[in-house]
C-alpha cells in the first residue's frame, strides 16, 4: 500500500495536535479530513475562536467536520462517506465505539505519557506535578475503557529540574509527530506490532481545574516547586496573597526553587532575604522567582516587591 492509498481521518484540537497533522501532510499521507471542536464566541466582540487544528487545516484546505456531538448521526454518515481505513486522536474528546471502531484498519490515539501511566486528561501537568524525572508518549490503539488499548509504541524523555510543563510539552509535541509517521508507516508496510499493557496499579491523571492549581504551603518546599512548574506557565499555579494592611489578592505564580534558608512554623509566611522573596513551606521554604498578580502582566519576584508588599501567602 502506497501513503495516498491510505485514507486517515484526523482528530484533534490543540496545538499538540496540530504537529502531528502538518507531518503528515507533509510527508504525504492522505488526510481526507480533520475533525476538531466547533468554534466558540468569546469576549465583549463576539469574537469566533478556532481551534488551532482547525486554523491549520484551513490554511492547507483540508475537509473539516466540526460536530457537537459526536454520536450525531449526520455526522457518523459523513465518517462513514469518507471511507478511511484509518483514524488517527490526538488530544481529542473521548470518541464512542461508533466511531472508532468504524475504519478497517482501527483507531490509534497519541497519548503524551508512558502508558499505563497517567491516564487520563492531563498526563503530562500530572507527571511533573509528582516529580517523575521521566515521561514519554505512546502510540495505542482504542478500546473500550479509556487509555487502556494496546500499545503500538513508546519514546522517553527525560523531565530536567529546569523543566516546566510548557517545555516538556513542547519536546513531546515533536517526538510524538515522529512518532505517529513512524506507526502509520509500520501499518502501511505491515510491520506493526502491539502488546497489551501491563497489568496492576496505574496512576491517574484527570483534567485540572482552578482549585488543583492552588498552593499548599504545608507541602515540603520540593513538592511545591514540582507543583508550580508542573502548571507553567498554564494553567499557572496560584495562592492567595495578605499584604501587611489585611488586604487580600489571588497571586498566579511561575518559576521558583525550593530552599532550606528559611525556615518559620507557619507555612506561607513570607520573609525577604538579599531583595529575594522566601515564602515558607513545610522543613524550608520556596523562592518565589517570576508571578502575576491579579490584573496585571507577569513580573520578576524584584519588580513585584517594588510594589507590594507582601505579609503571607494563604
Amino acid at each position: 500500500m502506497k501513503k495516498k492509498d491510505l485514507k486517515i481521518v484526523f482528530f484533534g484540537t490543540p496545538e499538540f495536535a496540530v504537529e502531528s497533522l502538518d507531518a503528515l501532510v507533509k510527508n504525504g499521507f492522505n488526510v481526507a479530513a480533520v475533525v476538531t471542536m466547533p468554534d466558540k464566541i468569546a469576549g465583549r466582540g463576539h469574537h469566533i475562536i478556532q481551534s488551532d487544528v482547525k486554523k491549520y487545516a484551513l490554511e492547507k484546505d483540508l475537509n473539516i467536520l466540526q460536530p457537537e456531538k459526536l454520536k450525531n448521526p449526520e455526522f457518523v454518515e459523513a465518517l462513514r462517506k469518507i471511507d478511511a481505513d484509518l483514524f488517527i486522536v490526538i488530544a481529542f474528546r473521548m470518541l464512542p465505539e461508533v466511531v472508532w471502531a468504524m475504519p478497517r484498519l482501527g483507531t490509534f490515539n497519541l497519548h503524551g505519557s508512558l502508558l499505563p501511566k497517567y491516564r487520563g486528561a492531563a498526563p503530562i501537568n500530572r507527571a511533573i506535578m509528582n516529580g517523575e524525572t521521566e515521561t514519554g508518549i505512546t502510540t495505542f490503539f482504542l478500546k473500550h475503557e479509556i487509555d487502556t488499548g494496546d500499545i503500538i509504541e513508546q519514546r522517553k524523555i527525560e523531565i530536567l529540574q529546569s523543566d516546566n510543563v510548557g517545555t516538556v510539552y513542547d519536546r513531546l509535541m515533536k517526538i510524538g509527530a515522529e512518532c505517529v509517521i513512524h506507526t502509520v508507516e509500520s501499518i502501511i508496510d505491515g510491520t506493526l506490532t502491539t502488546k497489551p499493557q501491563p497489568e496492576g496499579e496505574f496512576i491517574p491523571a484527570p483534567k485540572i481545574f482552578k482549585e488543583d492549581c492552588r498552593i499548599d504551603w504545608g507541602k515540603t518546599p520540593k513538592e511545591i516547586f514540582n507543583h508550580i512548574r508542573g502548571l507553567s506557565p498554564y494553567p499557572a499555579a496560584w495562592s492567595v496573597m495578605e499584604d501587611f494592611s489585611g488586604k487580600t489578592m489571588d497571586v498566579k505564580i511561575f518559576d521558583s526553587r525550593p530552599s532550606d534558608t528559611f525556615v518559620s512554623e507557619i507555612p506561607g509566611e513570607v520573609k525577604l532575604i538579599d531583595k529575594k522573596l522566601f515564602v515558607a513551606a513545610n522543613h524550608g521554604s520556596v523562592i518565589i522567582e517570576s508571578l502575576q498578580p491579579a490584573g496585571k502582566k507577569r513580573m520578576e519576584a524584584s519588580a513585584f516587591l517594588l510594589g507590594y508588599k507582601p505579609k503571607r501567602f494563604i
